[in-house]
């Protein structure tokens, strides 16, 4: 299974970002379509898909972002200012466990260049507003010039394995019962082997060695963020939590995750949703 929010089936048509003749026969394609959302948040089709509207509903003062083109035909979504729930409600959580692979790759594309866009209209350099060019695929200071184009965060996401068990952990907003892989950001001057021993140790009080590499996920909350998943090889076993960071931290057995995937009733705590890399790590880890 791939990765959440991976799968997207849309050209990104990077070639007509820069081309304003070929960018402006695309927003007056008949066939045009934006996607649906309430704020942030997707809406959904009564069959579970996302909700496209077509341009002919557009008032036509919205700021357009080119998501990509779909047999020639262009998808858009419209700049909204709103602010997303870094913690995320249920609602979207229900919302995505809804949503066909494919058309939650749209919608993460799409809520993160929105966040970014949110959180840079202002210039970085002189302090000035930034208007949106390339297709929505940058901002632009109307006073200095200077082009601001959307960045994605590095995030190392690790089960920690010690004799056949691996490590997980919860935080305090996490739903009860639920673990989940340890996780935190890359640092200036870091790879992400260091991010990976770093985090753990920090967070667990846990020497690792060895670093696996499994597999990467972006992920749209609270900004563009790509989830880089690995396996690393523990010293010991001995957990030294750091309170501030997790509530609570335990080593599984494979068959503990198991059931904890498949949902069983004899799971000894609830895994993260499948469109999580998490999910995908530790189904991994299971199966191999």
């Amino acid at each position: 299974m791939s990765p959440g929010f991976t799968g997207s089936p849309l050209d990104r048509a990077d070639r007509v970002r820069n081309d304003a003749e070929a960018y402006g026969a695309l927003l007056g394609d008949w066939r045009a379509r934006i996607l649906g959302l309430d704020g942030l948040d997707p809406v959904l089709a009564a069959e579970g898909g996302l909700v496209w509207h077509s341009a002919a509903e557009l008032s036509g003062s919205e700021e357009l972002i080119l998501l990509g083109l779909s047999d020639g035909k262009p998808h858009f979504v419209a700049l909204a200012e709103a602010e997303g729930d870094v913690f995320r409600s249920p609602a979207i959580w229900r919302a995505l466990s809804m949503l066909p692979a494919e058309d939650a790759a749209i919608y993460g594309t799409a809520r993160s260049l929105i966040e970014w866009h949110n959180g840079h209209r202002f210039c970085g350099k002189c302090g000035h507003l930034t208007t949106l060019f390339r297709a929505g695929w940058g901002r632009k200071c109307g006073n200095c010039g200077k082009e601001h184009f959307p960045r994605t965060d590095p995030v190392v996401i690790m089960l920690a394995e010690y004799d056949g068990k691996a490590l997980v952990g919860r935080q305090s907003r996490f739903p009860p019962g639920n673990y989940s892989a340890l996780a935190g950001f890359l640092e200036p001057g870091e790879s992400i082997e260091e991010a990976v021993r770093r985090e753990i140790h920090e967070e667990a009080g846990i020497t690792c060695g060895k670093v696996r590499y499994v597999t990467s996920q972006p992920w749209p909350f609270g900004g563009a963020q790509l989830m880089i998943a690995c396996i690393v090889d523990a010293v010991d076993d001995a957990i030294t939590l750091d309170t501030d960071e997790l509530e609570d931290a335990k080593w599984i057995s494979k068959e503990e995750a198991q059931a904890a995937l498949e949902n069983a009733e004899s799971r000894t705590f609830n895994a993260p949703p499948p469109f999580a890399i998490a999910h995908s790590l530790l189904k991994h880890w299971a199966t191999t």
